[in-house]
């Protein structure tokens, strides 16, 4: 009896399923399997953890400030350091939309100038740090050795470091640092967290089996680390650049507020520093320090909401409950709302009879 079945393509034999026989010639012919995703689909799904309700929200905000900054000189209505001697300490009006300083100075006009310098600080201390992370810490996580423990022991030395003295000593040694200078410093004691949160993650994906695979193939260490890792720590990195931009926002205007950065570079540290000297707080001109305060409360909550759509992103507990959520407000149900499972009763019909039961 013959065994086998021959065919004008392949032979087989007679109990081989059909499906191992197209599986087979499907990757023999370069058929339609799946492919190898790409490096730019894995960086196209690692962000999609911008596409939720919260972090469009922060993004949205945080891209007005961006716009205000970049396009400063046209929204402006005057110049800054404009002096009008006939309007002092004037409420708003319609010539001031928010008022002027003691000197006749354009609050309105100094809160658009004075967030270019917020932004330009914030976004820069944020690409230093966050750079300086990703070398230290994904490096010091993937290899092993002296390597690995001596980039360690450089993190917790920067977590360590006193950062106001620092910036303290660095803009004393200048009568009017750049912000470049003051971003610098900013972005260099600022990396240590990110690297070490990162260094603790590559530790548990470099014995993935892609790694492995890609390792026992003989890829170079830059590829490994640019193409297979680095996609799997975008929700990460994406995280410690929104928290560094928003330390490095805070920074900023704080030390403006106290005096440490020369009141010459506008930003809304050092109107509210100018306001708190001329005595505002006191006499309640109220138009001269809330407008700055509240635009840093403002970017606070972008970078918050944008912190928190990476975090329901990230967090598979966060991620189901917020979609729970969401399918069930497009019910029209509330969220709040107790549900209560009941069982549905018995027909009058189906229900055993007490006399069937008792017999």
């Amino acid at each position: 009896m013959n065994t086998s079945v021959n065919d004008t393509s392949t032979s087989r034999p007679a109990w081989t399923p059909e499906t191992a026989l197209i599986n087979t010639l499907q990757k023999r012919r370069g058929g339609y399997g799946p492919e190898k995703p790409t490096f730019w689909t894995k960086l196209s799904s690692a962000f999609a953890m911008f596409r939720n309700g919260k972090s469009i929200a922060g993004l949205s905000i945080l891209g007005f400030f961006v716009l205000v900054a970049i396009f400063a000189d046209v929204l402006a209505p005057y110049s800054p350091t404009a002096i009008d001697n006939t309007a002092r300490f004037q409420p708003p009006s319609a010539a001031h939309w928010l008022g002027t300083t003691h000197i006749g100075e354009d609050v309105l006009s100094q809160v658009i100038h004075g967030t270019r310098g917020v932004i330009v600080v914030g976004f820069l201390a944020a690409i230093i740090a966050t750079t300086i992370a990703i070398i230290v810490g994904v490096i010091s996580g993937y290899v092993r050795g002296w390597r690995s423990e001596g980039l360690s022991a450089l993190t917790n030395v920067f977590l360590v470091i006193p950062g106001l003295p620092l910036i303290i000593i660095v803009a004393s040694m200048f009568d009017d640092p750049p912000l470049i200078l003051i971003a610098a410093v900013l972005g260099v004691i600022g990396w240590a967290w990110g690297a070490r949160v990162l260094r603790a993650q590559t530790m548990s994906l470099r014995n993935r089996d892609f790694i492995q695979a890609a390792r026992a193939n003989g890829e170079p260490l830059h590829r490994i680390i640019l193409v297979e890792m680095l996609p799997n720590l975008m929700a990460l990195i994406a995280a410690s650049f929104v928290g560094t931009v928003t330390a490095a926002i805070l920074g900023l205007t704080t030390l403006s507020y106290i005096g440490v950065i020369p009141v010459t570079t506008y930003n809304w540290g050092t109107i509210l520093n100018w306001a708190g000297a001329q005595g505002a707080f006191r006499q309640d001109q109220w138009w001269w320090y809330m407008p700055p305060g509240l635009c840093i409360a403002a970017i606070g909550v972008a970078l918050s909401l944008i912190n928190f759509g990476i975090d329901e992103y990230v967090n598979p507990r966060l991620r189901s409950a917020g979609e729970r959520a969401r399918a069930m407000k497009k019910k029209g149900l509330n969220v709040n709302d107790t549900v209560t499972a009941v069982r549905p009763a018995t027909p009058a019909s189906t229900a055993p009879s007490p006399t069937t039961e008792n017999s």
